[in-house]
């Protein structure tokens, strides 16, 4: 079943899973094997005794010999066994979540299913400038100044192009707070066990910028800090979903990205994101993604933006989602659709590695929560459709949503 449904993300488990089988039964033989070692010992041992009262010394002796090799054999299999758990377990964590039996079928982005679209396309004026050129032309963004400070994709946001950016955040993160979730604000750099705990890594390593020295990562996204919080926690069934939202810069490598395509804010080192989190409950986990879908689109919506929303297919969806739903918004300049905002369940995927879990009232087994996340939004290739579909004439239209937290109605 792994290896059948795996093969939708495109990944051959077939060796891995082989292995692992193969583990389990010297597992099991061992196990076998070390239980009728113990269940020797115990026999043993409650006959020496009587064999010194019947004055069977030598038989007594020969007996306690007997239990003194059982319990090396039994050492051996116990450490035995250790190694072949966790040669298991470091197969395991090579395989990709199991995608969930909605996610189509495809090699790549081309196969992805666009499920909803919505927003009107804007009539724009007969010379359309891209944001790069717009950002310079009202003094917004300084990509060369960023260069100067550190290198290519961190770019120096100025003057109303950094009112823009704040505005947004406070947006975003006003609108989730109505929404029920709780405001975080995290670190943005994590140990070792959190990138595991929410699957970065071992898969996306080389994506992250590491700090060797304290063997610290950059978070890559707002979700690694916060899924976190719920590491090795037993939750309370009846206080499910858990909801939080923070804003964070997040940060890239990006390696091997070049060309026409990341070009400006589309694709950066360093980036600003509010991103939302769910812990919830497995039986209602699908009813959470489409809450969390639903409440992205809403923000879309609000900032006036053509937007689509596509299922991610098997070869596009990640190593860690089950089931992942893209926002892309139309960019009139470019006249291309820019990915905003991916959505995901990860089911029981990340909670197994965190150690996540609940227990129900009158059950004392804990059981293994689902996690939820999603971009609320990433604000690079917003911006860029912002400046890209409100371009006039007399400057840059702010939409009305925004005015509140930019003061301003239009950039000229």
């Amino acid at each position: 079943m792994v290896i059948e449904r795996l093969k939708r993300k495109n990944f051959d488990a077939s060796e891995i899973v082989t292995t692992i089988l193969d583990l389990y039964r010297q597992k099991n033989k061992i196990q076998g094997e070390a239980d009728s070692a113990k269940a020797e010992m115990n026999k043993i041992s409650k006959e020496i005794g009587q064999l010194f009262r019947d004055g069977k010394h030598d038989e007594a002796n020969a007996a306690k010999a007997r239990t003194s090799e059982l319990k090396d054999s039994i050492r051996k299999y116990d450490e035995d066994f250790a190694a072949i758990e966790g040669m298991v377990y470091e197969l395991q964590v090579q395989l990709p979540n199991l995608p969930h039996e909605s996610v189509p079928h495809g090699k790549g982005e081309e196969d992805n299913e666009v499920v909803k679209s919505g927003g009107e396309m804007p009539e724009m004026p007969k010379r359309v400038l891209p944001h790069w050129e717009l950002a310079d032309k009202y003094n917004l963004i300084d990509f060369e100044l960023g260069v100067k400070l550190t290198g290519a994709g961190f770019p120096v946001y100025r003057g109303k192009g950094a009112q823009l950016q704040r505005a947004l955040i406070n947006f975003f993160l006003a609108e989730a707070t109505k929404a029920g979730y709780e405001e975080v604000q995290p670190p943005l750099v994590v140990n070792e066990d959190s990138g595991f705990g929410t699957g970065q890594l071992p898969d996306k390593e080389g994506q992250m910028y590491h700090i060797t020295e304290d063997n610290l990562y950059l978070i890559p996204t707002a979700e690694v800090p916060v899924t976190n919080i719920y590491r090795d926690v037993i939750l309370d069934a009846k206080d499910l979903p858990y909801k939080n939202t923070a804003y964070s810069a997040c940060f890239r490598r990006e390696a091997g990205s070049y060309g026409k395509d990341v070009r400006g804010l589309n694709r950066l080192h360093q980036f600003d994101k509010v991103e939302v989190v769910q812990i919830a409950h497995p039986d209602k986990s699908y009813e959470v993604l489409d809450e969390m879908v639903a409440h992205v689109e809403g923000l879309v919506k609000k900032l006036g933006l053509p937007y689509r929303i596509l299922r991610l297919c098997g070869g596009d969806i990640s190593f860690t989602s089950a089931l992942t739903y893209d926002f892309e918004v139309y960019s009139a300049a470019q006249e291309k659709w820019l990915e905003v905002s991916s959505v995901s369940n990860f089911e029981s995927f990340q909670a197994n590695r965190l150690k996540l879990r609940f227990r129900e009232e009158g059950n004392k087994k804990p059981q293994i929560a689902h996690t939820l996340n999603g971009s609320a939004l990433a604000l690079p290739r917003i911006v860029a459709a912002l400046l890209e579909n409100n371009q006039t004439p007399e400057g840059i239209k702010i939409p009305e949503v925004l005015v509140p937290y930019t003061g301003f109605d239009i950039i000229n």
